[in-house]
């Protein structure tokens, strides 16, 4: 097994956070986990990521994700989308990777995952006789910190997309 050493989760329902964005911030809060993983603030809290990735009341899409979080972090960052063989060598290296499950806007409306819509932290993988199994943070419930959770790739692989994000240069 492989796993990012020292990650910390949060939850999108902790206190700091305004509760008009908890039940949608499960994106900025990914975002927030990663960057203060790479430790790297980027000059901002979880609420003002809501506000600067484009959060909505129905989630975050990846293309506005990534558009912003590229716009906020500059040039010396990657922010992109990659595939699951990206994943492993991005947690092989230590860098945690951001994951959103989708049913509602890959029309998988009814199958069975993990998630139904929801953005959280990879921070490691094993194989198993299973196949994949995803590390996650999964960000919390109300009144629930945000704890890791073991997720088979396969049965959700229709419906997950994965975002890497890496600084590129020393400060």
């Amino acid at each position: 097994m492989k796993q990012v050493d020292g990650f910390l989760g949060k939850s999108q329902y902790d206190a700091e956070i305004d509760k008009r964005f908890q039940p949608s911030a499960c994106g900025p809060v990914t975002a927030f986990t990663i960057l203060r993983h790479h430790r790297s603030d980027s000059g901002t809290n979880v609420n003002n990521l809501y506000r600067l990735l484009g959060g909505t009341r129905i989630g975050l899409f990846k293309w506005r994700f990534i558009r912003n979080l590229r716009k906020l972090l500059g040039p010396g960052w990657t922010v992109e989308k990659c595939g699951v063989e990206d994943v492993k060598s991005e947690i092989d290296e230590g860098r945690p990777v951001a994951a959103k499950f989708d049913k509602w806007f890959s029309f998988r409306w009814f199958g069975t995952f993990a998630f139904d819509y929801h953005w959280v932290p990879v921070i490691g993988y094993k194989e198993s006789d299973i196949g994949l199994i995803l590390l996650i943070h999964d960000n919390g419930g109300r009144n629930r910190e945000s704890r890791i959770l073991e997720i088979a790739y396969e049965p959700n692989r229709p419906i997950v997309s994965f975002v890497k994000i890496a600084k590129t240069t020393a400060e």
